[in-house]
């Protein structure tokens, strides 16, 4: 690797003695990993990306939606377009047969879900990564791992024969790193190796999972729905198949016991009143759903994200859609700290930003399915309460509906900073293009006035690698220091050239 220096053993696996390096490492090659290695790569910095399973494309995976915020990080690199083109949209939602959430009033270009299995999300993710000059590692577990003040070791054990860690070989050996993310999901090698916790409970036991081929189409694009003691949802592969996941509360076994198609049909039946006339299913399987997070997403120089930092219930399909702007935040703080621009202190505000979005989402999901499941007097009565509050009072339905979509949230802003600073910023009409056009080169984005001067004061020249000026395309005044996330640093009325240096340099560093 890069910036590393030693010696390789036997199986011809680098054993580093400890250099300083500018490399990073990703643990696990789902779409958290995938997206955090591509923009480490696209900015320079020497990625390895190393995961357990052999090289190929799972149809396994649980996830089908992108959304909203989602696709805008995605717009921002230039891969949300092509995606829409693979999936279907979807801009309305029906919640607990009562209440319908209409997504077009989204404040997006994106107002609208994409229903896309998770395999074409990788396959983008990662065609991305190698263009960028990402090395993967497949087929190399993780067995441990040593920090110290100038960087990580972590210990490593590829299959006899694989293209992993030492390229060729295999067996044990050490891979040497300036930081490391874990990304590689519930069962995280890299949490447990740091000694984390994962404090939590299994919130639905024995959910069953079916890939079949349906007699008859269904109505909707996305079909969910919860009776009595049943819950089943619907989503469509595109090549003819359906993903079914399906739960009876009545029937609690363990995740190895036998599955067949008639049961998956029974509480497709009970949940949707029909079964859709299922057949040829090419897969079939259980799994426990349940609500988990870390207490912390770095330690020291290794840092958690996606599901290996949290996870909660296929409600709301928040789940990748959350890991994804887990990377999207801590990717081009790691890459500003690694290139010398920034100071490393700016890690620290990975875990102040994105524990809290966690936390939130763990509870809006964990919500949903308990009002979906809801069996008894009180709480069915309650659910009803909920939805109709929900369908009459705007603000709350538009609050809820930006915690699902995540174009909600914002983050934490100093005591005294302009109200725009922290929040996210849409994708706004500028005098050459849009704003997450620009921000496709991975950099800040100063937004000023049209007549504010373009050179001086704005650290342009300068800057070039790390900030882009633009103008807004309207007539406003505001200034606008936009971070590569899309959510704004800084935002001034009438700041003076010597103040907007000041925060180009505090934020950016020197020119």
């Amino acid at each position: 690797m890069t910036g590393s220096t030693g010696t390789t053993d036997k199986h011809g696996t680098p054993r580093t003695t400890g250099a300083v390096s500018r490399d990073v490492i990703v643990v696990g090659a789902g779409p958290t990993g995938l997206l955090m290695a591509g923009d480490l790569a696209t900015a320079g910095i020497p990625v390895t990306l190393v995961e357990k399973r052999p090289h190929r494309t799972s149809n396994l995976s649980r996830a089908f939606v992108l959304h909203a915020r989602t696709l805008e990080q995605l717009d921002a690199r230039g891969l949300a377009d092509e995606l829409e083109s693979k999936g279907q949209t979807l801009d309305r939602l029906r919640l607990f047969s009562r209440l319908t959430v209409d997504l077009t009033t989204l404040p997006s270009r994106f107002n609208h879900l994409l229903v896309l299995p998770q395999y074409e999300v990788e396959r983008v993710l990662e065609r991305r990564a190698v263009e960028a000059g990402v090395r993967f590692a497949y087929e190399t577990e993780v067995t441990g791992l040593v920090q110290d003040a100038d960087g990580v070791t972590l210990r490593v054990r590829s299959a006899i024969g694989a293209e992993g860690a030492g390229g060729t070989g295999g067996g044990p050996g050490e891979l040497r790193s300036a930081y490391v993310v874990g990304t590689d999901g519930m069962r995280s090698a890299v949490r447990e190796a740091v000694g984390l916790p994962f404090p939590g409970r299994s919130a639905i036991r024995s959910v069953v999972l079916a890939d079949v081929r349906l007699a008859e189409e269904p109505e909707t694009l996305l079909t969910v729905n919860a009776v009595g003691d049943a819950f089943a949802f619907l989503a469509p592969f595109g090549d003819g198949y359906y993903r079914v996941i399906g739960w009876d509360r009545r029937r609690d076994v363990a995740d190895d016991a036998p599955l067949d198609l008639d049961e998956v049909k029974e509480i497709t039946r009970l949940a949707l009143g029909r079964d859709y006339g299922m057949h040829d299913a090419r897969w079939m399987s259980r799994f426990h759903s349940d609500e988990r997070q870390a207490p912390a997403y770095r330690v020291g120089r290794v840092f958690l994200a996606g599901d290996a930092a949290h996870v909660h219930t296929p409600a709301g399909g928040q789940g990748m859609n959350t890991g994804l702007q887990d990377a999207a935040n801590l990717s081009w703080k790691l890459a500003a700290t690694l290139n010398g621009h920034i100071h490393a202190d700016l890690l620290d505000t990975y875990q102040s930003e994105r524990h809290s979005v966690g936390r939130s989402v763990l509870r809006s999901s964990g919500g949903i399915v308990r009002l979906a499941m809801a069996n008894r007097p009180w709480t069915l009565a309650a659910r009803t309460l909920l939805t109709t509050f929900l369908d009459h009072a705007r603000p709350a339905r538009t609050r809820m509906i930006g915690k699902i979509t995540g174009i909600g949230y914002s983050y934490r802003s100093p005591r005294g900073a302009h109200p725009l600073t922290g929040k996210r910023v849409p994708d706004v009409a500028l005098r050459d293009g849009r704003l997450y056009e620009v921000l496709r080169g991975g950099r800040f984005v100063l937004i000023t006035p049209p007549d504010a001067p373009t050179g001086t004061g704005t650290g342009a020249d300068t800057r070039k690698d790390r900030l882009a000026v633009a103008s807004w395309a309207s007539a406003r005044r505001t200034t606008l220091l936009v971070r590569p996330d899309g959510y704004a640093a800084w935002a001034s009325e009438s700041p003076t050239a010597e103040e907007t240096e000041a925060v180009l340099t505090a934020t950016l560093g020197r020119g």
